[in-house]
């Protein structure tokens, strides 16, 4: 088991660490290699750079929650998500979808518990119906 885990390149656990301007302040973000790939790759589908995708979504998680709290964690738990979210056939393997182009709802129904913000379940179901 463990070698499918350890068989890992090095190169992609070592971490780098970029300056991101987020509204006129520049902030430093640290993250591991591969998570900066997955960035690359999410923001690539929609047409935007990684700094123009962690902007975005900074906005959207300040919109939506009013603060933005661990924003590395947040960051790294995107990119696994994303991971996820194909492995499952919510989001198209096809990286020529947009992320954007996708309905929200139909990506998020029932996802498994601790996925989503308690209560989302229900509006996404809500907003089906």
């Amino acid at each position: 088991m463990c070698e499918v885990f350890i068989s890992a390149d090095p190169q992609s656990y070592d971490s780098r660490t970029r300056s991101v301007r987020l509204h006129g302040v520049v902030t430093s973000i640290r993250l591991e290699n591969l998570f900066w790939q997955v960035l690359e790759q999410i923001a690539g589908r929609d047409g935007m750079g990684v700094v123009q995708l962690i902007e975005k979504l900074y906005d959207e998680l300040v919109a939506a929650r009013g603060e933005v709290g661990n924003f590395a964690s947040f960051l790294r738990v995107s990119a696994l998500r994303y991971e996820a979210l194909i492995a499952q056939g919510r989001i198209p393997a096809d990286e020529s979808v947009a992320i954007g182009s996708l309905d929200a709802a139909s990506v998020l129904h029932a996802l498994p518990p601790g996925w989503a913000r308690q209560g989302q379940a229900q509006r996404s179901a809500m907003q089906r119906a």
